[in-house]
């Protein structure tokens, strides 16, 4: 349920109903916009939820149940979207961002080249996998802290923000020394314990869509974030698996504006992971963007044929800033820049 409260509202009415809500036994999570204040109930309680409790307290418009089993994540609770700080810029505000690097971090030398190159093409911020989720025990798992040691050295040298993947609640407080944005991926959606973790960290998530899980899987393990105090939460549509043996995924690029309709949060498009050919990587880039995605994360290796891992969906550095070329127009082709 949540209380929007009368654009005229004073302070002290606004106080009065957190109080009531808090000694019914709920958490009060307060959202201000231009135009209302919101205040939402979360959590349960002994005490039976009554909307003439509140909607009779001074300075309160109105009261709404809402029906979906997210709430924080509800576009009902917090109608302006969400903003999230990246090097200078803003994801989930006019401006397209895109997150570029290598799948895996392989050595000092080739993360630094690659940050550096990514910035010279536009790229708001550097990825690199210093640990890696694999299907076999034997493929490259990754260089674990130095890697993240080389990424700080990168983003030292290039200016890019980091974004790398966290894979066990152990790993957190490591990765946040070395990390600005903490990635969940597929594999993890639903790792309830490490999206309760990084939820009690003040790191901004990227959070990916799970191989086989549907929109609401997703926004129930945003949820999971946004309940523990984390509230720079990012969505991230990678690709589901289906019958479809064409491409490594199928791209959901219906999932952009249900998520954009359903939630506030900035939602980012992987047409690497999506696709898994180079070849289909800017199609869908540029689809992401028409379809009204607030970013981009994508995977470029200088030489794709020797990568560790994913070589055959990374572009190479003179096609992603041919990409990059295609995706500002698009972007401007929809109102926005990039």
């Amino acid at each position: 349920m949540i209380v929007v409260m009368k654009p005229e509202a004073r302070s002290r009415e606004i106080s009065e109903v957190i109080a009531r809500i808090e000694s019914d036994g709920y958490r009060a999570h307060l959202s201000q916009g231009e135009q209302h204040t919101i205040i939402g109930l979360v959590g349960e309680s002994p005490t039976p939820l009554r909307e003439e409790h509140y909607s009779s307290m001074g300075g309160v418009q109105k009261v709404v149940r809402i029906s979906a089993p997210y709430k924080l994540a509800s576009r009902h609770f917090h109608p302006l979207d969400t903003r999230i700080p990246l090097n200078g810029s803003q994801m989930g505000d006019e401006k397209i961002l895109v997150i570029a690097g290598p799948c895996s971090v392989e050595s000092r030398e080739q993360i630094i080249e690659m940050a550096c190159m990514m910035k010279e093409a536009g790229a708001t911020a550097l990825r690199g996998g210093a640990f890696k989720p694999r299907t076999s025990p034997y493929s490259f798992q990754g260089h674990g802290e130095k890697g993240l040691q080389w990424l700080a050295e990168a983003r030292e040298r290039s200016g890019l923000p980091v974004v790398t993947e966290v894979m066990d609640t152990a790993q957190v407080e490591m990765v946040c020394q070395y990390a600005d944005v903490l990635q969940i991926g597929a594999r993890n959606m639903q790792n309830f314990s490490l999206l309760n973790r990084v939820g009690e960290t003040q790191r901004a998530v990227l959070l990916k869509r799970g191989m086989s899980s549907t929109v609401e899987d997703l926004l129930m393990s945003a949820e999971y974030v946004l309940a523990n105090g984390n509230k720079r939460v990012m969505l991230c549509e990678r690709g589901i698996r289906t019958f479809e043996k064409a491409t490594r995924n199928t791209f959901d690029v219906n999932a952009i504006p249900v998520l954009k309709a359903l939630t506030h949060l900035p939602v980012i498009a992987d047409p690497s992971h999506g696709t898994g050919y180079s070849e289909y990587v800017t199609p869908i880039a540029r689809a992401a963007i028409a379809a009204g995605a607030d970013g981009l994360i994508v995977e470029v290796h200088p030489s794709p044929e020797k990568a560790y891992s994913d070589g055959r969906q990374s572009l190479k550095p003179e096609q992603f800033k041919e990409m990059m070329e295609q995706v500002r127009r698009v972007a401007d082709a929809v109102g926005r820049k990039a």
